[in-house]
């Protein structure tokens, strides 16, 4: 049952659909490297196809009809976003569901240090990282730091071309000789990956010194460098050290997502897993017109470190909105609540690993998913015999095979790596819970978890094709 590559099929506006999508999906990497700066982007593009605040109509005493499209967002982090059907709300909605967050490099409450004539900021990883791959990288910092007063400050330095950018050293080659003989978990140490902002020593006058005196002169005279350091983000950002401990800042590569190989064929770029498939549900979720069941995307947070917290699927954001917008549609109680959750189907859109011929023994290669041959379906993840895994239901497979041929979408079935060696999880537990048909679905990905990850255009073409036919006709 091998699947044929994607590319031998198009038509000739077929490629060029194809192109605008991933044009546009490469400037949405660029826009959105932190989950903050997904969601803005998100209600950018949401806005300009018409949706509305919830919160708004809320506020508003209003209510929701069939055709009324509406946004919701937690803490800035979490969206979702629902066009509402002609059908009640109780008898189901057709999901797509992604994760907008992932792996970095945080920013500890108390970064800020100097070593040697060099000021370093220390940080702490986050999410499954090969650490080694974040050294002698151009770095860019992103996030947000929240100031006592009630206002917050945004933070985003290493992007334009006019910008400086920030590193994470490593040891020459000619030193390295005991550090090449560890263990890869061991060659860079989590306590090493602190990243270099800056070399030059304030210079200040002593003997002026006084209780008056600005907080950065008064740590100059034992450590110059970060007093310089110190000196730039009060007079830059109009913060003191102490306000690190209420910032949220993301260490992220520096550059923008670029396409890929002599043809152009792929799309490398930071935090594909797992924008890609984010935003291709973003696309088909504002591409669906007057749904027969309502159509819901959610984007959420934290997948990357087990979906907990107030922004992952494990909370109640979900559920709670849903019930919300089914009291403004006349439809409110929690049986009915209920009902409508367990006659949901979704497509829980995460990514999957693209078999690499340079490691190809990892892979079982009849079960591997493969770039270009479409969108990925993975009945199952889990590792050591399923563990942790939602086994989707033969009879939900079949409706969702149905679903992608009648549409003419391209897609193929994998599982993550050969068995007892490869093993992963994504959200499709969770609403699983609910008792509703859930199935793993996305784009294959080589160098996953990488600083820079790879697709294949045609995968995002495809990929927008058939999350478009779920919300459609599933």
């Amino acid at each position: 049952m091998e699947r044929r590559n994607a590319w031998l099929s198009y038509t000739e506006a077929e490629e060029k659909e194809l192109e605008e999508t991933a044009a546009k999906y490469r400037y949405f990497l660029d826009q959105g490297k932190t989950e903050r700066e997904c969601v803005t982007q998100i209600i950018r593009e949401a806005e300009a196809a018409g949706y509305e605040s919830l919160e708004k109509k809320l506020a508003e005493g209003g209510s929701v009809k069939a055709g009324d499209k509406v946004y919701t967002v937690c803490m800035k982090k979490i969206i979702a976003l629902y066009h509402i059907g002609q059908e009640p709300l109780e008898k189901g909605m057709n999901i797509l569901c992604a994760h907008i967050d992932s792996p970095r490099l945080d920013i500890k409450q108390n970064p800020l240090y100097e070593d040697t004539d060099l000021a370093y900021l220390d940080t702490h990883y986050y999410g499954g990282v090969k650490k080694y791959q974040w050294v002698a990288l151009p770095l860019a910092i992103h996030g947000v730091i929240a100031l006592k007063a009630g206002r917050s400050i945004e933070v985003r330095v290493g992007e334009d071309p006019s910008d400086p950018v920030f590193c994470i050293s490593d040891l020459l080659p000619h030193l390295g000789q005991k550090q090449m003989e560890k263990n890869a978990k061991e060659v860079i140490d989590a306590e090493d990956l602190d990243v270099i902002v800056g070399s030059r020593p304030l210079l200040f006058e002593k003997d002026k010194l006084n209780d008056d005196s600005p907080a950065w002169e008064k740590v100059a005279e034992k450590e110059p460098v970060k007093a310089s350091v110190l000196k730039y983000l009060a007079e830059y950002y109009g913060i003191e050290e102490e306000d690190f401990l209420s910032a949220e800042l993301e260490i992220v590569p520096a550059g923008r997502a670029r396409e890929m190989g002599f043809d152009r064929s792929m799309v490398i770029g930071y935090g594909q897993d797992d924008r890609v498939c984010a935003y291709t549900s973003l696309v088909a979720q504002l591409a669906i017109e007057n749904p027969k069941r309502t159509a819901v995307t959610v984007l959420v947070d934290k997948e990357e470190i087990g979906s907990v917290g107030a922004t992952g699927m494990e909370s109640l954001f979900f559920e709670n909105t849903i019930a919300e917008i089914m009291e403004l549609a006349g439809e409110g109680g929690q049986l009915k609540l209920r009902r409508a959750l367990g006659a949901c189907k979704m497509l829980s859109s995460d990514v999957s690993a693209a078999l690499d011929p340079c490691y190809a023994s990892v892979f079982e290669p009849k079960n591997a998913a493969y770039m270009g041959r479409g969108l990925v379906f993975n009945k199952y993840t889990g590792a050591r015999g399923k563990s942790g895994s939602n086994d989707t239901s033969a009879e939900f497979v079949a409706e969702v095979r149905k679903v992608m041929d009648d549409a003419g979408v391209a897609f193929q079935t994998a599982e993550l790596g050969r068995v007892d060696i490869g093993g992963g999880g994504t959200i499709a537990y969770i609403p699983a819970k609910y008792d509703m048909d859930v199935i793993d679905s996305g784009v294959a990905v080589l160098s996953m978890h990488a600083p820079w990850e790879i697709t294949s255009k045609a995968d995002i073409y495809e990929a927008r094709k058939g999350y478009e036919a779920f919300l459609k006709n599933a």
